[in-house]
C-alpha cells in the first residue's frame, strides 16, 4: 500500500516554484505527483498548510562515534538530524580513532545502515592521525564510500601536503574539505580577538588565523584545478577571498553555519562557554558579511557544525571548555524564522542552501522532489511555534546559545527512503 502525502505545498529549489501538490510513495520512491491524486488503498497523511520539502542534507556533523559515545552515538545524531529535517548528513572524521581508515567508513556507514534514520556519508581524513604529515589512502577510502577529505578540527598547516592532497582529491572526483586556521596565529586563542576578549580577558583568534589559510587554498585549488570546499566561513576578509576566487573560476565553495549568520561574539558574556566554538563567533560586521555572502551565493550552503559536548566539559569556562555546540535540531527554524518569515529570501531559496546545493557539491541523490527519485522528505509546518527546548533534544549534546529562543516553521514529518523517522 503506498503513502499519500495530501494538501502540501511543494517547494521545488530548482525552479524556486511552490505548488499544491500531492505526493504519492511506494516503498521507497516517489510514485506520482499531482494536483487531487486519488487515494484509493493509500494511507493517507494530510498536510494541509504545510511545506513539503525534499529530505535537508547537512555537509558538516560530528557524530564522536567511534571513540566518543558519551556525547553522541551514529544512533542519536541520526535520531537529532530526523528531528530538524535532515535525512543525509556529511560527518567528520575527528573521532577516535580517526576516520582515517576503509574500515573506520564503512563501520560508519553500516551502522547508519542498522539504525535507519538518516544516511550518513563520512568524510574520511586527509592526514593519518589529522597529524598534517602524510596523507590517508584516498582512493581506499573513496572506494570504502568516502565523500570527501578534511582533517576538519585541525587545519592542515603544511602547504605542501595540501598541494598534494588537491592533487590526489583531483584524481578521484572528491573535494577537499578544508578547515582553515593557522595554528601559529590561533595558537592558544579560545574566542575572537574581538571587544568582548578584551572585556572578559581572554586571549582571541584573529580573523586571519582563518583568512590566511583560506587564500593559501584557494591559491592551491587555483593551480591545481582542484574542488576545494571551505568549511564553516566566518571573517568578513574570508568572504571575500572565497568571493575573488570564485570570480577567477577557482573550483572553490563554500559553507557557513547557523551560529555565524545570527550571533556574534558579544554572546559569549551571556552564555560563555555555550558561546564557544571554532572559527569564532565573530564581529557584527563579520556577521553581516557572512550574510551577504549566502545571499550573493559566495556562501552557496548551510551546515550546522553539530558539535555535541557534555554538560560538564561546557562547564569548566571559556577558556577551558571544548569548542562547538549541537544545531540538527535547530537549524531550519532558526533560519526559516530569521531569513523566511521575515521577508529576506524565499523559501525555496532556503530549502535549497539546506538540500539542493549540498547535493550538487557532494555528489549525493536528493535535493528535490521528482517521481522515480528517492523518497527523502522533509515537511514543516510555517505555522507552528515553538520554545528551543535543549531538554527535549534527541541528540544526546544539550549545548546551544540558542535555548529560550521562540521559533518557527518546525519540521512535523520526516520521511526517510519512504519511512516515517519522526513525526511531531
Amino acid at each position: 500500500m503506498g503513502r499519500l502525502l495530501k494538501g502540501g505545498q511543494v517547494v521545488n529549489p530548482v525552479t524556486g516554484s511552490i505548488a499544491s501538490l500531492d505526493v504519492l510513495l511506494e516503498g521507497n520512491m516517489v510514485a506520482a505527483m499531482g494536483a487531487d491524486l486519488a487515494h484509493t488503498d493509500h494511507e493517507v497523511i494530510e498536510v494541509t498548510g504545510q511545506y513539503v520539502l525534499p529530505g535537508l542534507i547537512d555537509p558538516h556533523v560530528h557524530l564522536r562515534e567511534p571513540g566518543q559515545t558519551h556525547k553522541e552515538t551514529i544512533a542519536t545524531g541520526t535520531m537529532a538530524a530526523a528531528a530538524g529535517g535532515f535525512t543525509q548528513i556529511c560527518c567528520m572524521p575527528n573521532t577516535a580513532p580517526v576516520t582515517d581508515e576503509e574500515q573506520t567508513v564503512r563501520y560508519i556507514r553500516e551502522e547508519a545502515q542498522r539504525c535507519g534514520y538518516a544516511t550518513v556519508h563520512p568524510i574520511a581524513a586527509i592526514t593519518t592521525g589529522l597529524r598534517g604529515t602524510e596523507l590517508t589512502d584516498f582512493a581506499a577510502l573513496r572506494r570504502a564510500g568516502a565523500v570527501g577529505f578534511s582533517d576538519d578540527g585541525r587545519g592542515v598547516q603544511s602547504a605542501a601536503v595540501m598541494r598534494q592532497a588537491l592533487l590526489t582529491a583531483k584524481a578521484l572526483a572528491a573535494p577537499i574539505v578544508v578547515h582553515a586556521e593557522d595554528e601559529t596565529l590561533s595558537a592558544g586563542g579560545c574566542v575572537h580577538a574581538g571587544e568582548a576578549a578584551q572585556r572578559l580577558g581572554l586571549r582571541g583568534i584573529p580573523s586571519s588565523a582563518e583568512t590566511v589559510m583560506i587564500a593559501r587554498d584557494i591559491i592551491l585549488a587555483e593551480e591545481t584545478g582542484a574542488h576545494v570546499h571551505m568549511c564553516h566561513v566566518s571573517p568578513e576578509e574570508a568572504v571575500a577571498a572565497i568571493r575573488a576566487g570564485q570570480g577567477r573560476g577557482v573550483r572553490v565553495t563554500a559553507e557557513v553555519t547557523p551560529h555565524h549568520l545570527l550571533l556574534t561574539d558579544a554572546e559569549l558574556e551571556t552564555w560563555g562557554a555555550l558561546a564557544k566554538v571554532n572559527p569564532p563567533l565573530r564581529a557584527e560586521r563579520d556577521r553581516q558579511a557572512c550574510i551577504r555572502g549566502l545571499l550573493d551565493g559566495t556562501l552557496s550552503m548551510i551546515a550546522t557544525d553539530h558539535a555535541p559536548h557534555t554538560e560538564q566539559d561546557k562547564a569548566r569556562g571559556i577558556a577551558d571548555a571544548p569548542f562547538g555546540f549541537v544545531g540538527l535540531e535547530t537549524s531550519f527554524p532558526l533560519l526559516f524564522t530569521a531569513f523566511v518569515a521575515s521577508g529576506v529570501m524565499p523559501l525555496a531559496e532556503l530549502v535549497r542552501l539546506m538540500s539542493t546545493e549540498p547535493a550538487r557539491v557532494f555528489g549525493l541523490r536528493g535535493g528535490q522532489i521528482r517521481v522515480g527519485e528517492w523518497a527523502d522528505i522533509t515537511v514543516i509546518d510555517p505555522r507552528q511555534t515553538r520554545v528551543v527546548n535543549p531538554a527535549e533534544f534527541r541528540s544526546k549534546g544539550r549545548n546551544t546559545p540558542f535555548a529560550g529562543r521562540v521559533l518557527a516553521g518546525w519540521p512535523t514529518l520526516t520521511i526517510h527512503a519512504g519511512r516515517t523517522v519522526f513525526a511531531s
